[in-house]
């Protein structure tokens, strides 16, 4: 099998999952020169991740408007990889390099000084990819990977 075919069964089993038992929509293949294989981007049904940070200034702002703010969905990217792959930090930086925070389509929310929790949306979100790491036997496993350090979420 070549690799062009490999990258694209892989792709394939990984847009397959997201959208048949996970719900995605608007699910693309995304490619562009810099890149060292063709990503994913797409919509998952919920939420599926809140910046610590950004759980601080939410929490806050529901206090003060005394009703809870509604934690839409987003694009995510996501990267399909084989678990017998050997990737290297390298690879992994080219990939973060080539992309921007927010995936084509995804709206940057224009916050006002008042709701700074809606920063977290635009121009404070950090460049996060989810591995969509493809075993055998066709199981795939999602793991986050974030472009720098990020520190723990409080519970």
């Amino acid at each position: 099998m070549s690799v062009d075919q490999h990258l694209q069964a892989l792709t394939k089993v990984v847009v397959n999952n997201l959208e048949n038992q996970h719900d995605w929509t608007q699910v693309q293949t995304h490619n562009q020169d810099n890149l060292p294989r063709p990503l994913l981007y797409g919509l998952p049904p919920k939420r599926l991740y809140v910046h610590p940070d950004e759980q601080i200034e939410i929490i806050k702002a529901e206090k003060e408007l005394n009703e809870r703010i509604p934690q839409e969905p987003e694009l995510e990217w996501v990267l399909p990889l084989h678990l017998a792959e050997k990737w290297s930090i390298r690879d992994f930086s080219a990939v973060f390099d080539a992309i921007t925070a927010i995936p084509p389509g995804g709206e940057s929310v224009n916050a006002n000084e008042d709701a700074q929790w809606q920063l977290w949306r635009g121009p404070k979100r950090g460049k996060r990819i989810l591995l969509a790491t493809v075993q055998d036997d066709s199981t795939v496993t999602y793991y986050w990977m974030h472009n720098g350090l990020v520190k723990p979420r409080q519970n």
